[in-house]
């Protein structure tokens, strides 16, 4: 996975080459990513969906992040990151059922690994229960949902702690449920900046 090639971008979103995901993420080039959010509407209440990232991951694992997502390689069109979402996450998606949330670029830096993407985020209106998920062991390892206004909150900086409830899968491939409350902590530290826009661009769709 190290030595994936993507294609790096400058400031203004030119391309100046390709890397290894390596280099992308050691040097801090900007690279291309795709993000699906689920969102479904169950019994008057908008629900958003949230994979949790499996605990043999590299980078953030045992975290709650975007329902599926991943980085676009050299070769791929936006087209093509619709990949990850039948790959991480089991369910069969259309690119036509997307709804296109835009570009969102952000920045995360932490030792040895700088991470900015031009994030093309999608947003999916989703029927599907949580019987419909398969997942993919070694990317993720549960699927939980929260009310999407407990998660706008959250990040918005008006709960400390959001309910969420899903399932986890353990190493036989069985689903466990579990509930719980969750903080900010838990979650991808994806900038803030990225999460509130991310709310504010769904809210725009859902209402």
């Amino acid at each position: 996975m190290e030595l994936e090639q993507l294609k790096i971008f400058d400031d203004d979103r030119n391309q100046i080459g390709v890397a290894s995901r390596k280099d992308v993420h050691r040097i801090g080039y900007w690279h291309e990513a795709f993000h699906c959010w689920f969102i479904s509407k169950e019994e008057g209440t908008d629900y958003i969906y949230l994979q949790l990232r499996s605990e043999t991951k590299k980078d953030y694992p045992n975290l709650l992040d975007i329902t599926a997502a991943g980085h676009l390689l050299a070769d791929e069109t936006v087209k093509d990151g619709i990949r990850e979402i039948k790959e991480e996450i089991g369910i069969d998606v259309l690119y036509d059922e997307l709804v296109p949330l835009g570009i969102i670029h952000y920045c995360v830096i932490k030792e040895n690994f700088i991470d900015k993407e031009l994030a093309n985020a999608f947003l999916y209106i989703s029927d599907h229960t949580f019987d419909d998920f398969t997942l993919q062991a070694e990317e993720v390892s549960g699927i939980v949902k929260a009310t999407f206004n407990d998660f706008a909150k959250l990040w918005l900086g008006e709960k400390e702690t959001i309910k969420v409830k899903g399932f986890k899968q353990n190493k036989a491939g069985d689903k466990i449920l579990i509930e719980e409350n969750v903080g900010r902590d838990k979650f991808v530290p994806h900038q803030p900046s990225y999460y509130k826009s991310i709310i504010l661009k769904i809210i725009e769709r859902i209402e």
